[in-house]
């Protein structure tokens, strides 16, 4: 494309809440390059959020899987609604749809081709992209890996960093009203996979360790529900657990986040975030946070925190549970030296 061409871009991101976030950075190169261009995204509402208030973005369109549908949708409707979108996308005769995966997805491709656009680009060798982008051989961060399409548009340099914005409350709640240098850490103790899952007792432990440094308060976060809630399980046991291990001399604020949207405005209150590896983890990044992460059975080089300060803890055993808590502390305390003291 010329540089004074205003074209139309669909971004085309419909898995999960990580990998948009590592597609943030993409999307703000091409609003730089094409400032007077349209951008648009299609997402599902699981992982939608991410893109909320994102100003590099016309528009983002919405669709419901029919496993994520509330109660009160029918399976009816969320077809009907999904297809007046696509009716509408088609209308807009768009010149580039980017398939972002980074591997190969013919049922978005299919997708894409009815959508009619000039030009298809897309990861893997697909009979129906107009530009295949090779698959990753070179063990790049995702970041990296879908930044490759920048290259297509002239843009050249580094991926800057993720970006999701957290909302700003009109009235600060007085969990936010905090003596100065005092420190909000985030503590997120959920994790889907189980060998991402560090023990309550670990985390109790870890936020006694650190209260004992200095003025700081916790920030406990997880996804509320039963453990044994078979199509949403959550860790209200183990937010409990952690609560009555920590006992009352130490200020933990308890954030259980129902939503996404939530969990985004409970990071955006901290300074620091200790977690697992995992969507918490991303959205973080995304907000400029300091992490303390930890890994059991995923892929670092790939999925590590990107384009923030982060001390990342794994084991060779690939479970999360060998992690120590001295380990732990540890990397807070190499994390924080770096950190400027918050004011009021």
């Amino acid at each position: 494309m010329s540089l004074d061409s205003v074209p139309k871009i669909l971004i085309i991101r419909r898995d999960n809440i990580g990998d948009l976030v590592c597609t943030t950075p993409l999307i703000h190169a091409l609003r730089q390059r094409f400032p007077d261009g349209w951008l648009g995204a299609l997402v599902n509402s699981y992982n939608a959020p991410v893109l909320d208030g994102n100003p590099d973005l016309d528009e983002v369109f919405v669709y419901t899987k029919a496993k994520h549908r509330d109660a009160d949708q029918s399976l009816p409707a969320i077809l009907w609604q999904r297809l007046r979108m696509m009716h509408r996308l088609r209308r807009m005769q768009l010149d580039d749809v980017i398939i972002a995966t980074t591997s190969p997805q013919p049922r978005v491709l299919t997708l894409a081709q009815w959508l009619k656009p000039k030009r298809i680009i897309g990861f893997g060798d697909l009979k129906g992209l107009d530009v295949a982008l090779p698959l990753d051989n070179a063990s790049r961060h995702e970041v990296e890996d879908v930044f490759r399409v920048a290259s297509l548009y002239g843009i050249a340099g580094a991926p800057p960093a993720c970006r999701v914005h957290a909302p700003i409350a009109a009235t600060p709640p007085p969990a936010r009203c905090v003596p100065s240098g005092t420190l909000t850490i985030g503590i997120h103790i959920s994790a889907r996979k189980p060998s991402q899952r560090w023990p309550a007792q670990h985390f109790a432990e870890t936020i006694k360790a650190i209260a004992a440094q200095g003025p700081a308060r916790f920030m406990l976060l997880w996804s509320p529900g039963a453990e044994d809630n078979p199509l949403h399980p959550g860790d209200d046991a183990k937010a409990r657990e952690v609560m009555q291990r920590v006992g009352a001399d130490t200020t933990v604020i308890a954030r259980p986040t129902q939503t996404l949207a939530e969990l985004i405005a409970a990071l955006g209150e901290c300074n620091l975030l200790i977690c697992a590896d995992g969507g918490a983890m991303h959205l973080a990044a995304g907000l400029g946070l300091p992490i303390v992460c930890l890994f059991g059975n995923s892929g670092a080089s790939r999925w590590r925190p990107w384009g923030v300060p982060c001390q990342l803890l794994q084991k060779p055993s690939l479970d999360v549970g060998d992690i120590t808590v001295a380990e732990v502390t540890n990397a807070f305390s190499a994390l924080q030296a770096g950190i400027p003291a918050p004011s009021a």
